[in-house]
């Protein structure tokens, strides 16, 4: 759902500089000894190709240049510190230390402790896709697991299709697997069903990635009806389907939306990611996939060679969390926390933005997405606005092809209500000058 601004029109902004400085590799001289002719030094070999053309996260970027304490800092995916049950998890993490201590310090399986599997399937079917301890590998947070899929299904040149905008780091992972990455246009609904199919026959993709519950960066949820259309492609068509959802348990509005993966056209080309980030704490680093049995058995030899299993303490407290805490009722308090905080964004942007902005309505999750009049540049005004102290991700990065650059992201769960308040005068005065 999008809404038009309603703040009084503005003039387009002056052109500014290309994109915020951001901290790169040094520039000046290098320690040790010299090397090259005349040396007597031969210069080591350069870092990987794909490497080099990748990069680094802009989101990273901007978080290291907006580091004040003074900025009011949009950009970030950063859950509210304040909300994590601090005690719970120390509790849990006490347990494990104290009562099963050799376990604990000890290396593991790389598929994961049988314990949190079990407690993590109970929880994926209690939500409507019967799952056993079995069909979960756990994984060092979600983002390892999309590189661990990169590693099992991707050699350089193959195709992958991707959401337009798209989840960045997802964008990263391909990437650097040499994965020609394509986008799948789509509407507030999400990916078009028909250009999909059109885009499978032509382009005969390995996988197409999706964040179909109030997606990374725009916040919209794929009905439905179009979930079922994008696996009936799926299955018509020969396609692995990659279905993150990192943020489906913060549901703010309307009723839960079933995962693509438990439809029947999909459960047998489906991989279900999950993560505890936005729900217990990113710190501690866990995330799984569920994955028919001939992929996750390739992920588990590809996380062998990465790492060879997730932190065993990290897992045996996050067991014991799930059977002495009530998670479910903690997400309830933080979702309640995170509704104020984005309604009080939602009041305030018709006064922050250009007339003929609009922008998304989340039902859930932390993000909205934001569409400036086409003569702005975000990127070219991110330096003036962080000047204001205050920061949001332009929108461009988030793009495989042509990117649309009037649009931003903007993250609404970090901050309280005053200071989101606060944050959009700033933006204001940024954008208009």
């Amino acid at each position: 759902m999008t809404v038009a601004a309603e703040s009084p029109s503005a003039p387009a902004p002056a052109p500014g500089p290309a994109a915020v400085a951001v901290p790169g590799p040094a520039s000046g001289p290098k320690s040790g000894p010299a090397s090259g002719p005349g040396t007597g030094r031969a210069a080591v070999p350069p870092t990987a190709a794909r490497v080099r053309s990748i990069g680094g996260s802009p989101v990273r970027d901007i978080l290291a240049v907006t580091a004040r304490p003074e900025v009011i800092n949009f950009a970030g995916g950063l859950p509210a510190p304040e909300l994590f049950d601090r005690e719970g998890v120390a509790a849990a993490f006490r347990y494990a230390l104290e009562e099963t201590p050799a376990q604990a310090l000890q290396y593991a399986t790389t598929e994961g402790e049988p314990a949190l599997r079990e407690r993590l399937a109970a929880r994926t079917t209690a939500r409507g896709l019967p799952t056993t301890a079995d069909d979960l590998l756990v994984t060092t947070g979600s983002q390892q697991a999309l590189s661990l899929l990169a590693t099992a299904l991707l050699d350089p040149g193959d195709t992958v299709l991707v959401e337009a905008p798209c989840y960045l780091a997802a964008l990263q992972v391909f990437g650097l697997a040499g994965a020609r990455i394509v986008a799948v246009p789509g509407d507030a609904d999400g990916p078009d069903p028909e250009v999909l199919a059109d885009l499978v026959i032509r382009e005969r993709p390995k996988l197409f990635y999706t964040v179909p519950t109030f997606q990374n960066p725009t916040g919209r949820t794929v009905p439905a009806g179009r979930r079922a259309a994008i696996a009936a492609v799926a299955a018509r068509h020969g396609l692995w389907i990659v279905e993150d959802d990192p943020y489906g348990e913060l549901r703010y509005d309307g009723e839960r939306v079933p995962w693509i993966a438990a439809h029947p056209d999909a459960r047998d080309r489906t991989v279900l990611l999950g993560s505890f980030s936005k729900v217990m704490a990113p710190g501690i680093r866990l995330g799984w996939l569920r994955a028919p049995a001939e992929l996750r058995r390739a992920c588990a030899v590809a996380k062998q060679a990465a790492d060879l299993h997730t932190p065993t303490v990290n897992q045996l407290a996050a067991a014991r969390y799930l059977a002495a805490f009530d998670l479910d009722a903690h997400v309830a308090r933080v979702a309640g926390v995170y509704r104020d905080r984005r309604d009080a964004m939602l009041a305030g942007l018709a006064d922050a933005l250009p007339a003929g902005s609009v922008w998304t309505r989340p039902e859930g999750g932390m993000f909205l997405w934001v569409r400036l009049p086409e003569s702005y540049d975000t990127t070219a005004l991110l330096p003036r606005v962080v000047a204001q102290d205050v920061a949001y991700v332009p929108g461009a990065p988030f793009y495989a092809g042509e990117p649309d650059r009037s649009t931003l992201r903007l993250c609404f769960v970090t901050q309280t209500p005053q200071e989101i308040g606060e944050g959009l005068r700033r933006l204001r005065r940024g954008l208009t000058g």
